[in-house]
């Protein structure tokens, strides 16, 4: 962002043109631009003597119930046959935004499926109110919660509540983008929008880790990758596979920040008549065979700070099934740390190679470890400005979505809207086609958005029903700022705005 800042100028909006450049309104900063330039967010540009969006709007196809396969079109131009190869949907990238708020949404299109005319309002938010939660597969301590995430030194965010097998971050948010510094502000919105764009970002955490975090990709924690999730928490492991074990070793621990299991107490251990064995875990006891605070969280065993296993055993009973020979088999919840030990003649374990028998066993627990990926939400509010492009009176709009009659997406993708006032949304970034985010240099992520309801209800809620137009008046003319085209495959997974539902009202 720092090297596009450099390239434009702006103004105070009240200045009347200068020489030939042209003001741009497209949002608050309102840049005026040389021709043949870009303003400071690089979406728009003055080109032939008129502000032009500098990025095509972008039509989905949906390939009509083929069930395989979406082939890309991306790049595509439309050659002018009216025949819907395909069912379209006209998305935000691209659009233009509703800024300044007086006018209706850039793209207002009507189109006829499975014999509903249904209406699409389609424009770019400009999103202040915004940022991203990413979940970050992995049992490794990354920091402590609500430690700050750092990007290029800036604070960009914190760490927040771990869930089950994750580590989570919260990024963003209107009081970095511009509640602090001027680099903070900048900073945040170059890490929102790389990360929207599925680009990776290296992040720091106070009191922890260095981080690259992609969407779609394994994390990179202090320089290594990581390749699986835990199974679940060691009692969970032992609960799955307990049986695996029977006749095999003479007792299993689990390793496991969270909880750590010991088979020959737990309750799946009982169930199939396995043997106490006298051991000793040095932790909190939960409830039989399940232990807290083995260790403090770190980057070893299960998410420990342990490198060596037998840190966590006290001394071994006798009197409780302690025996000289005894087997012992320790692993991690990823299966990717394990080891085994036989007790001596003074019941201390000794670690001995480790032994085919057992090989199988571990391996199960890999395979049942899902793929380490970073995910990225983009979560931001449809504010006022936004809702006044779809209606004059904006709360009509929120009132339909809260009833369900208004579809939202972001890019085609489907959102999901948080119950309670207000259009909260949160979206996958994957499920986007790529580089779907701009900015401005308020600073704000611009994110696009559309809704999608039937016509009827468009106009009672008080919709620009003059400003409706069809798919192929949008592929021809374009937008109010000139608009090249491009058609792209819709992704499979994402269904055409409300076409489930249509389905499922017809088969009622």
């Amino acid at each position: 962002m720092s090297e596009l800042s450099e390239r434009f100028e702006t103004h105070d909006p009240g200045e009347p043109k200068v020489g030939e450049k042209l003001r741009c309104d497209a949002c608050p900063v309102m840049c005026y631009i040389a021709e043949g330039r870009t303003g400071a967010c690089d979406r728009y540009g003055n080109f032939g003597g008129r502000i032009v969006r500098c990025d095509p709007v972008t039509i989905l196809e949906h390939r009509a119930e083929s069930g395989g396969e979406v082939v890309s079109f991306a790049g595509e131009e439309w050659d002018g046959n009216p025949v819907n190869r395909a069912r379209r949907f006209v998305t935000g990238i691209g659009a233009g935004t509703t800024y300044p708020d007086y006018k209706p949404a850039p793209f207002i299109v009507s189109q006829e499926v499975e014999g509903v005319d249904l209406v699409t309002v389609v424009t770019e938010g400009i999103f202040s109110y915004c940022g991203v939660k990413v979940k970050i597969d992995t049992d490794r301590h990354l920091g402590p919660e609500t430690a700050t995430v750092r990007a290029q030194g800036e604070p960009v965010g914190h760490v927040t509540t771990a869930e089950y097998g994750s580590q989570m971050l919260s990024l963003g948010g209107v009081r970095h983008l511009t509640g602090g510094s001027k680099p903070e502000g900048r900073i945040t919105c170059d890490t929102l929008l790389a990360l929207c764009n599925r680009q990776p970002v290296e992040l720091t955490i106070d009191e922890g880790s260095t981080i690259v975090v992609q969407a779609g990709k394994p994390p990179v924690i202090d320089g290594a990758v990581e390749h699986r999730m835990r199974v679940g928490c060691g009692s969970a492991t032992i609960g799955m596979f307990a049986t695996q074990w029977k006749g095999l070793v003479d007792e299993v621990v689990v390793v496991d920040d969270h909880i750590t299991g010991v088979v020959s107490e737990h309750q799946a251990g009982k169930v199939i008549d396995w043997p106490d064995t006298g051991i000793k875990i040095l932790g909190r006891r939960s409830t039989p065979g399940r232990y807290f605070k083995v260790s403090e969280p770190g980057l070893g065993w299960g998410g420990t700070t342990i490198s060596d296993p037998l840190e966590i055993l006290g001394p071994w009973n006798e009197k409780k099934g302690a025996r000289p020979g005894l087997s012992l088999l320790m692993v991690s919840t990823t299966g990717e740390q394990f080891a085994y030990y036989e007790l001596d003649e003074t019941l201390t374990p000794v670690e001995k190679p480790f032994p085919d028998r057992l090989r199988r066993s571990v391996e199960l627990i890999e395979e049942n470890c899902e793929p380490a990926l970073c995910t990225v939400l983009f979560m931001g509010g449809a504010g006022g400005s936004l809702r006044a492009g779809v209606t004059e009176n904006p709360v009509n709009l929120t009132r339909s979505v809260q009833r369900l009659q208004t579809y939202v997406t972001c890019g085609g993708a489907p959102a999901y809207v948080w119950p309670g006032g207000g259009i909260t949304l949160m979206v996958d970034v994957t499920r986007l086609p790529e580089n779907a985010f701009g900015y401005v240099p308020t600073p704000a992520l611009v994110a696009p958005i559309e809704f999608t309801l039937r016509r009827e209800h468009y106009e009672a809620l008080g919709g620009y029903a003059e400003h409706v137009r069809s798919v192929d008046d949008v592929q021809r003319a374009g937008g109010e700022y000139f608009n090249e085209r491009a058609v792209h495959g819709a992704m499979p997974d994402n269904p055409w705005p409300l076409l489930q539902q249509l389905r499922r009202e017809r088969s009622t």
